[in-house]
């Protein structure tokens, strides 16, 4: 098959003919048909991510059609359109048994612990588990549009931030991650302040119901608690580095909640948290690394209530050629997400 192979770390990937994942008993082979292009994805090409080892085929968020099963498999067979999250469940730790699939002790990652999605066909361990079988309406390129941003936004706003009708919801980093915020923050009742540093994204933010925006003109603590009278109820930093997760912390009201969904590189790994106003104004702190698999049918009867549409949040569509180079641009803002996308609706023949 065909993949894009990185061979060193911050070097052009290329694309190149590889062997076929081998299928374990218990998982699937999907055939690709859509895949997203995601900063995390730069992440790993950059080296920030240790569990990555070379030659690595990157890409973890994709949606495509059964193509090989296990014996071991009982509920998805070959034909079936799915996707899968980017944290898959082994299905036996405790926090599987508990429904946290996406803090799974032993799990495995397409794109980061495994070979991923940029690729004609990709791996999905413990298939009956991790499969997620997707409803006929929904395209290929929107389901890619889910996973990991729209997911793990579905998750940071819902579960973990809790927003409820008629609370503000600030949001740090207006990326794929956070239109995704903005645009479920808004399905769910909340008034959304967007925050970024360009233009660009804060005008798509206010296209898909941001209330508010602020650039880098504002001082955005102090001007989200102005807005809002008081602060935030929910605050999220969706870009990860130290100054945005302070700010994040620091425009919350009173017992306000900040979630931290974007990834902190390098240095800012152990970045320091405002801990005086988080012990005086009782603040909540929450880490977001995905969504448990067990959420996929609430999050899809969502998109099929015409609540929310995914596809808008695509920005570009690319080839499987074209996304080598693409990678590499990811260091700088990207406005919506970009797709990469099999030729008519068949597996990437490059």
């Amino acid at each position: 098959m065909r993949a894009l192979v990185i061979r060193a770390f911050r070097e052009p990937p290329e694309l190149e003919d590889v062997p076929e994942p081998e299928l374990p008993p218990d998982a699937a082979l999907v055939e690709v048909r859509a895949t997203g292009l995601c900063r995390s994805d730069w992440h790993g090409w950059m080296g920030h991510d240790a569990s990555i080892r070379l030659p690595h085929v990157p890409g973890h968020e994709f949606a495509g059609v059964v193509a090989e099963v296990g014996p071991e498999v009982r509920g998805i067979s070959p034909g079936d359109r799915v996707t899968a999250p980017f944290c898959c469940g082994c299905g036996a730790c405790e926090p599987c048994r508990l429904g946290q699939t996406q803090i799974c002790e032993r799990d495995y990652q397409p794109g980061f612990t495994g070979w991923g999605s940029f690729a004609e066909r990709v791996l999905i361990p413990v298939a009956d588990l991790n499969c997620v079988p997707l409803p006929d309406g929904l395209a290929f390129e929107a389901a890619a549009a889910l996973g990991c941003r729209f997911m793990t936004a579905f998750a940071a706003v819902g579960e973990r931030g809790k927003v409820r009708a008629g609370d503000w919801l600030a949001v740090h980093g207006c990326g794929g991650v956070g239109l995704s915020a903005v645009m479920l923050g808004r399905a769910l009742g909340a008034r959304v302040v967007a925050v970024d540093v360009a233009p660009g994204p804060l005008a798509r933010a206010a296209e898909l119901g941001a209330d508010e925006t602020l650039g880098r003109e504002h001082d955005v603590a102090t001007s989200i608690r102005e807005l809002t009278g008081g602060g935030a109820h929910v605050s999220i930093d969706a870009i990860g580095s130290a100054a945005t997760a302070a700010a994040s912390v620091r425009s919350l009201r009173r017992r306000g909640r900040h979630v931290q969904v974007g990834l902190l590189a390098g240095d800012e790994r152990e970045s320091r948290i405002p801990m005086a106003e988080l012990i005086s104004r009782e603040l909540e702190i929450a880490g977001v690394h995905g969504m448990p698999v067990r959420d996929y049918p609430a999050l899809l009867r969502l998109i099929a209530s015409d609540a929310v549409d995914p596809a808008r949040l695509i920005g570009s569509r690319i080839t499987l050629e074209q996304a080598g180079a693409a990678l590499a641009a990811m260091d700088r803002p990207a406005e919506g997400i970009t797709v990469i996308a099999a030729p008519s609706g068949d597996q990437m023949r490059g």
